[in-house]
């Protein structure tokens, strides 16, 4: 998963033609570190496909404030052409990630 930071966000995510799942964390969630292998198992999946990176709150505050992600962790946002296309939020069940995945992102 690649790492964001304000600094490289904009290239990474909002300049690329790949959608993106992006998920915004903190070190100290546990439901985050819940998330994190099923995430990997996603990122495995789609390989190819659709590209994966994580924020981690405490280190880009700005970037969680400006996509609504710093109150409920994790936060979930999927990017088609730069621009969000979904939001998930919370722990989610692989299959039912993987399906939105799909729905959104249409031909993964």
């Amino acid at each position: 998963m690649l790492h964001l930071t304000s600094r490289n966000f904009e290239t990474e995510i909002i300049h690329t033609k790949f959608p993106v799942v992006v998920m915004f964390y903190a070190n100290w969630c546990p439901k985050c570190a819940m998330m994190k292998p099923i995430v990997s198992e996603l990122e495995k999946k789609f390989a190819g496909k659709v590209r994966f990176g994580e924020v981690e709150i405490g280190e880009s505050a700005d970037l969680a404030a400006d996509y609504g992600a710093d109150n409920l962790i994790p936060t979930f946002i999927l990017f088609k052409e730069g621009k969000p296309a979904g939001i998930l939020k919370g722990l989610i069940d692989e299959n039912v990630f993987e399906q939105r995945i799909k729905k959104i992102f249409i031909n993964c």
